[in-house]
Order: structure tokens, then C-alpha cells, then sequence
């Protein structure tokens, strides 16, 4: 399901800021989209190929209106969720609507009845409309539709805040491994090897790279406090943990709609993916999640004071609008902010925003002494005697490293080439970056002679860094290959390093934290100086000294990742650098990657003076929420009306004197 979205207030919001393209007064949610006790799921087609249909613009298509109130309870199950109505569009009573269905041009554009599920007296009902033409908004992953009798905002006012429904026997018939979400659920879930029902389908997400089966195992014990509603979605016995299963046809091969079954193949150890490992009962299970709950409570106020004392005091507003499930989202929010980071970025913020080019960064470099020319058709985990040379013994060295766990692997897979960048429109969506940097990543680490050979896995520690909403895929892609070799123990997933963005206008002498929604703070990463931040973080770095761990090589960008050598390892420690780095001839962008080796003695003193990380601020274009006369208001922007924060790596050296650098040019 979409996540839900603003809504109008009562009355427009006059004289509105200059630098403000339009303003849509909004107001809280009158429900939380994903609430567990309701468990309606969308229109959305299932297959084992994500559908993905294009939208066409359609006239605007008239018919007389009727209407019927019934009690939601008693007819949900004949309709199903199409779209939810999240603002007022103009003034002659349109609405606009997130879409939730794949049949956006068949559900939105084609007049006709519709229903509307609302909130009256306290009570769920459905209200019959006639749906008179809807246009796709551009640019806004929203439709604006309008309804027979819907003339003015103040009548529009009043549909904010529905979800629009269609009844359940319009649903398109669907070709051959297409499949809705509901259908799926409370499915039985059968191994296909061995005919062992192992639990029941509960619910289905899209995780962007694929969709996810929400599966209840069987088990004898009991759910924990709280999963009564999805109790009820199981078969009778199926009360044991959740898991996730890919909806994808290698493991979901078999999908029978008249038995109401499907049969898996799943990979080893999916099944025992996130299940509880030990033996507590249930009143230390309950004991512990109160600890963790007070835990959470000290660090959430402890992060509210340090936003006080920044006077950031307008991001806590939205505890007083929404839901329960949206102030702990707003809390999550809060806890998530680096505030020593921002407070850094904020008094950087006036040094103007600059692109980093390779000339620039190695300015002093040209005196290094400690500098290897090589060819870029040496770079494999083990280029032979011959190719090398007098480098073979560079090589050797690295590797002997390597294999006895001295060496750790950061690999950064956020994407920093947009970043340090003005405003660009052409940047791609996160779905397809998602699928794109995992199947490189699959690519890469299936082939034995790129990044680091089989063989020295086992040894080496992995660190993992990449966008929040790739997190979970790349979990499960490394628990589906059984971690590529590594040690899962010896491996980290770390989100990357986000700053919340912040007006370019003083308000107050301060540059305001804008907020995406009222639970929500407008965040962007940092860049690839966030890496540094990251390992200093959860002791990692110390982790890794502890265990022996004398270098960290960082890699970035598929060039750097795809052609990483242990050369450059092998020369760092040779000359008995702090730091080394790897470059392509004529290459101008460092941040379309990189490569860089540091010893871990400098990476503990960097990470130990975050406080010396520098900052530049960009100005973009950010829409955002404001509360305004105690109604929330969406500020569309036509030109940059705000900050945000970045940093490189290559500010690092900096902090490295000449003759501890090293410098690896790869030639042509």
C-alpha cells in the first residue's frame, strides 16, 4: 500500500510566502493506512515480472450523480482500496488522489460509480458517488478526479482524508502469473520437495526490487501479545513467526488460485531468516521489550533536548496531530537525526557548494613520492607473475593480508555521482536503482576474480553501506547465496548518512529542518564523506581493530568496485601509508566513485574528529509541510528554497601529510 498523505484544513492560508509556487492547506490523517486490524489490500497486480503499464492522459468523461450510505462492516469484503484522497486541487471542488491500483487510467478516468469509505459519528461507512473524469497530475504520482455534485472546496473539504473503493466483481481480468494481493492472502505455503505445509500467507509488500510474501510459519508455541490480528488471517495452528518469502518465480514456482495453495522451493536458511533463535518464555520476551522500550525513551528525549537547544522545537508538532503509528514514526524520525552532524553542517552552511574534481582533490600530490602507474588489464583479485612484474610482490603482500583476515571491505553502494549537484530533474527513480545495484552487486560478488577470491572470504570483514530502502534486499540477497562465502558474523549493513534539509531562508536567525510530512523530517545523504561517519558509528571501527584488522579499503561507484585490486593494499603497505587512493588517468568527477585504502590507526583518528568534517550546503528545490495558523500547509516551491548538506571522503586528506599518501593511477 501507498503511505498515506496530507490533507486540507478548513480555511485557505492567506498571503502566503513569496518564494512559494502554491500552498494547500492540509490537516492529519484521519486513519493510519497500514493499521493491522483492517487488513484491506489493494487492487495492486502481483507477478512474477513487476507490471509496469504507462499512463495516458484521458478526457474528462460526465454522468448524473447518486447516492448511498451503508456501514463499512457489514460490505467491506465486496470492494477493494483503489486510491485515497490526500488533498483539494483548485477551486472548482477536484480532489487529488495517491493512487493504489495498477489500473490507474481504468479506475480513475472511466466516469461512473465509485465509493467512498469514511469516517462518520465514530463510525466506518460507505458512501456511493459518480465519479465524473480524473487526469493524471504530473510529476506528482497523484491523480485529480472530480465527482458529480462536488462543486466547491468546502464540499471537497469533506471527501478528504477517504479511500476511494471499486467493487470487487470490476476488478480487470488479470493474464497468466498475474495475481491481486488479496487473493494471495491466506494462501497455504507448501515446500514443493517435500509436500510439508509450512505456514500461510498473511500479507504482501513491494520491496521495490521485488514483492514480498508476508508468510506465518506453523509452530506449537504461541504468537506473542499482539499478533492476534494476524492470527486470524492464518490457518488454525499456523501461529508460529513470520518470515519473508520473494515472490519470485525461482522460489515461488507453483501458484494454485482453486486450492488456495502455493508450493515453494525456498533457498537454505530463508525460512529461519529473522525467527526467534532462543529459548526465552514469553515473560522475558515481554521484560526485555519493556527494557528496549525505556531505552528508546531516554535516547528520544535525550534527541528532542539537543533539537531544543538548536530551537528546532517545530518538528515535534506533529505529536499533536495523526495517529499513535505516526507520533512513533515521527519518534523514529527524531531518534535517527545525528544532531552533532547537523550542527556541523549548520555552521558550514554559508561555504557555497562546490563540485569536487580529481585536480582539485589531489592538489599536493604531484610531490608525492609514493606513487604506481599500471595498467587497468592488471586488475583482477590475482593477476599473474608475468602482467605484474616488479608489482608481483605488491600483490603477494596484499593477499597474504587478505587470507589472514588483516584486510576489512567497505563497500559504499549509495549513489554520491548527484550529489554535490545543483537541482537536476533527470535523476532515476529508486526502484530502478534499487534493482540496478543489486544485480551488480550479485554480478559481482558470483565472480571469483572480482573484489576479493572465494577463498579469503571467509576471513575478511564486509561492510555493507547503501539507501534505507535497499537495506532489506540486500539482506536477503546475501542470506538467499549463503553471504557470497563471508562470514555473517563478520558482515555489516549500515544505512547511509542522511542530514535533514533545512531552509535557505533565516527564520528567526536559523535555518529551519523542513518536514516532508507532519511525522516526517525532509532528509537527504550526505555524500560519500558520510562513510566516515558511518564507521564511527556502533564501534566498528574498534570492532574491527580488535579482531586484528589492519587496513579498510573503501570502494565506490561500479567502476572502482568492478576493477578493485589488492595493489593498492599491497603498496599502502609497503610504504607504510596512512592512506592510499586509486585513480583512473583523465578522470575529472571523483565522485563518480573511488577507491581508498586506509590504515586503521588513521581511521580511528578520523572517525574520532567527526567534528572536522567539512560541509558545503546546496541549494534545491524541496517541497515540504509547514504549520501555519495551526493548520498544515504543503509549500510547492518553483525554485530552491532550501539546503542541503554534503560532504566528500577526499576532505580527509587533508589530515594526511605527503610522504604518508600513496597515489595509484590506472592508465588505459
Amino acid at each position: 500500500m501507498q503511505k498515506a498523505s496530507l490533507l486540507c484544513s478548513s480555511n485557505p492560508i492567506s498571503s502566503p510566502p513569496a518564494y512559494l509556487h502554491t500552498c494547500r492547506p492540509l490537516t492529519a490523517p484521519i486513519r493510519t493506512r497500514f493499521s493491522p486490524s483492517l487488513f484491506v489490500f489493494s487492487s495492486l497486480r502481483l507477478s512474477f515480472n513487476r507490471l509496469h503499464g504507462q499512463r495516458h492522459g484521458f478526457s474528462p468523461l460526465h454522468s448524473t450523480a447518486t447516492e448511498e450510505m451503508i456501514e463499512a462492516s457489514k460490505n467491506v469484503s465486496s470492494f477493494v482500496e483503489i486510491g485515497y484522497i490526500s488533498s483539494v486541487h483548485g477551486l472548482q471542488g477536484e480532489i487529488c488522489i495517491k493512487p493504489n491500483t495498477d489500473f490507474p487510467e481504468l479506475r480513475f478516468c472511466k466516469s461512473g460509480r465509485r465509493w467512498l469509505k469514511q469516517q462518520v459519528s465514530g463510525k466506518e461507512t460507505i458512501k456511493e458517488v459518480e465519479l465524473v473524469g480524473g487526469r493524471e497530475h504530473p510529476g506528482k504520482k497523484s491523480w485529480i478526479l472530480s465527482f458529480s455534485g462536488i462543486e466547491t472546496v468546502d464540499q471537497a473539504r469533506q471527501l478528504v482524508g477517504s479511500t476511494l473503493l471499486a467493487e470487487e466483481e470490476d476488478r480487470p481480468h488479470l493474464e497468466e502469473g498475474e495475481f491481486y494481493t488479496r487473493d494471495l492472502v491466506g494462501m497455504r505455503v507448501i515446500l514443493k520437495e517435500t509436500g510439508e505445509v509450512v505456514g500461510t500467507v498473511v500479507n504482501v509488500f513491494n520491496s521495490g526490487a521485488n514483492d514480498l510474501l508476508h508468510v506465518m510459519l506453523k509452530s506449537a508455541e504461541p504468537m506473542p501479545n499482539g499478533s492476534e490480528e494476524l492470527s486470524s488471517l492464518a490457518e488454525a495452528g499456523d501461529s508460529g513467526p513470520l518470515v519473508w518469502v520473494p515472490f519470485v518465480k525461482e522460489i515461488v514456482p507453483n501458484v494454485d488460485m482453486n486450492r488456495r495453495e502455493m508450493l515453494i522451493t525456498p533457498p537454505k536458511g530463508l525460512l529461519e531468516l529473522n525467527v526467534r533463535s532462543d529459548e526465552r518464555s514469553k515473560k522475558e520476551r515481554r521484560q526485555l521489550e519493556w527494557k528496549e522500550r525505556k531505552r528508546f525513551q531516554k535516547r528520544l528525549i535525550a534527541a528532542k533536548k539537543k533539537l531544543s537547544e538548536m530551537e528546532h522545537q517545530h518538528v515535534f508538532h506533529g505529536f499533536r496531530f495523526g495517529e499513535k503509528s505516526q507520533a512513533s514514526f515521527l519518534a523514529d524520525q527524531i531518534v535517527s537525526v545525528n544532531s552533532k552532524l547537523l550542527q556541523q553542517a549548520l555552521e558550514n552552511v554559508e561555504i557555497a557548494s562546490k563540485r569536487w574534481t580529481i585536480t582539485e582533490s589531489l592538489a599536493g600530490t604531484k610531490l608525492v613520492r609514493n606513487r604506481l602507474r599500471i595498467s587497468e588489464k592488471c586488475f583482477t583479485p590475482s593477476t599473474s607473475e608475468e602482467k605484474l612484474g616488479t608489482n608481483f610482490t605488491l600483490q603477494e603482500k596484499a593477499l597474504q593480508l587478505i587470507s589472514k583476515g588483516k584486510a576489512a571491505v567497505v563497500l559504499d553502494m549509495s549513489d554520491h555521482k548527484n550529489r554535490g549537484k545543483e537541482y537536476d530533474l533527470s535523476l532515476s527513480s529508486s526502484t530502478s536503482r534499487e534493482n540496478s545495484e543489486t544485480s551488480s552487486l550479485q554480478m559481482l560478488l558470483c565472480d571469483d576474480e572480482r573484489l576479493v577470491k572465494a577463498e579469503y572470504r571467509s576471513s575478511m570483514p564486509l561492510v555493507l553501506i547503501s539507501p534505507a530502502d535497499e537495506i532489506i534486499s540486500m539482506k536477503k540477497l546475501f542470506s538467499s547465496n549463503n553471504y557470497f562465502g563471508f562470514d555473517p558474523e563478520k558482515v555489516w549493513f549500515l544505512e547511509e548518512e542522511r542530514l535533514p534539509v533545512v531552509s535557505s531562508l533565516l527564520e528567526q536567525n536559523r535555518h529551519k529542518i523542513l518536514m516532508k510530512s507532519p511525522w516526517e523530517i525532509l532528509q537527504s545523504p550526505v555524500g560519500s564523506g558520510g562513510v566516515i561517519s558511518l564507521l564511527s558509528s556502533d564501534n566498528i571501527v574498534e570492532n574491527l581493530a580488535q579482531n586484528g584488522v589492519q587496513y579498510i579499503q573503501v570502494c565506490n561507484g561500479e567502476r572502482y568496485i568492478s576493477r578493485s585490486s589488492p595493489l593498492l593494499l599491497g603498496l599502502v603497505n609497503e610504504k607504510e601509508a596512512e592512506i592510499g587512493i586509486q585513480i583512473f588517468e583523465h578522470s575529472e568527477d571523483v565522485e563518480e566513485g573511488f577507491g581508498m585504502v586506509f590504515s586503521i590507526d588513521k581511521m580511528k583518528k578520523l572517525t574520532r574528529q567527526i567534528h572536522k568534517l567539512q560541509f558545503y550546503a546546496i541549494a534545491k528545490p524541496n517541497s515540504h509541510v509547514e504549520l501555519v495558523e495551526k493548520k498544515w500547509v504543503h509549500v510547492d516551491p518553483s525554485s530552491p528554497n532550501s539546503y542541503e548538506f554534503y560532504s566528500t571522503i577526499f576532505g580527509c586528506l587533508n589530515a594526511c601529510s605527503l610522504d604518508k599518501l600513496c597515489v595509484m593511477e590506472i592508465t588505459e
